[in-house]
């Protein structure tokens, strides 16, 4: 028996905190108490005879000898994560991924038959919510996310450039004249409440005085706002890449040529990095990534075919 060997549960309360930066973030990802938390860490501590946290309050930080065992311990836990990942029935074959909604419903779905081709020996499980997911868990290997990055000791890799611009059905748009920005704001607009670009954000960027009030309809769903600019409902602000299948087959048009999007990086594949050691995960990434370049370029086209057609206007 390795008698230097700290109890297990005082190494997950130490990383745990430590990650967290907080007892009580500690105890709830544990499912424990902070007292509980607290009193691992002080054993803990006991042990190695010396002070891992400062604490001040309910403030606490990794003393300089804290941060050295912190970086030694993450590598061992990650270690035994991945082995047992390893050693999971039939992980060998399995890829568990999440995603943001409308990504998974857009552009992920209308694609995933070309990755199971490309990979016929890989067991696919998908699923979707705009809540991120818990890798802690142990139920995720990847998890698409949509927002800013900020999410510390994870792989953090963006997708794409995506290109933020108004749309609207040709049908709405023969009973609209568009031809400057100004045009908008006597026209209905669609909301989409979630996007990191609103439509206060893509006036600014035109140098157009806009007054956010009662949007004629808001969702908080990419997919649904898309939608309902297909019905006709009005004019939609959202990523052309996520719309490419409604621009493709003529179910929505952009209203302006390139020049007048907001260009911004809002998904990212997530992973913890021991992940990355598995030939599954590989797979798909560069799955992505290949895709993910094609997605752009088809853009790219797109927009010079809208620049040539807002020149002819």
């Amino acid at each position: 028996m390795r008698s230097s060997f700290p109890p297990l549960s005082c190494l997950l309360a130490f990383e745990a905190a430590a990650r967290r930066g907080s007892f009580a973030a500690a105890a709830s990802e544990l499912n424990l108490t902070p007292s509980a938390v607290s009193h691992q860490i002080a054993k803990l501590e006991e042990l190695l005879d010396v002070r891992l946290f400062d604490r001040t309050g309910r403030n606490i930080a990794l003393t300089d000898a804290g941060r050295e065992y912190m970086g030694r311990v993450s590598l061992a836990l990650d270690a035994i994560s991945a082995a047992t990942d390893n050693a999971r029935k039939g992980v060998r074959n399995a890829l568990h991924m999440h995603a943001a909604p409308s990504f998974a419903t857009l552009w992920l779905m209308p694609r995933i038959a070309s990755f199971a081709r490309r990979n016929p020996g890989i067991a696919l499980s998908l699923s979707a919510s705009a809540t991120h997911s818990d890798f802690s868990a142990g139920q995720v290997d990847i998890d698409i996310r949509y927002g800013t990055p900020n999410w510390p000791h994870l792989h953090v890799q963006p997708i794409f450039e995506e290109r933020i611009q108004p749309m609207a059905s040709p049908a709405f748009l023969s009973l609209h004249r568009v031809e400057q920005p100004e045009d908008l704001l006597r026209l209905p607009l669609i909301r989409s409440a979630m996007n990191v670009v609103q439509w206060t954000d893509w006036f600014r960027s035109r140098r157009v005085l806009f007054a956010p009030g009662r949007f004629a309809y808001s969702f908080d769903r990419s997919s649904m706002a898309l939608d309902a600019a297909v019905q006709g409902l009005g004019v939609a602000l959202d990523s052309a890449t996520l719309a490419a299948g409604h621009l493709g087959d003529g179910r929505l048009r952009k209203l302006f040529d390139e020049r007048w999007c907001v260009k911004v990086q809002a998904h990212f594949l997530v992973c913890p990095p021991r992940h990355l050691q598995r030939q599954e995960v590989v797979d798909f990434i560069e799955w992505m990534r290949e895709n993910a370049a094609d997605a752009t370029a088809t853009d790219m086209a797109s927009g010079e075919g809208e620049a040539a057609l807002a020149a002819r206007r």
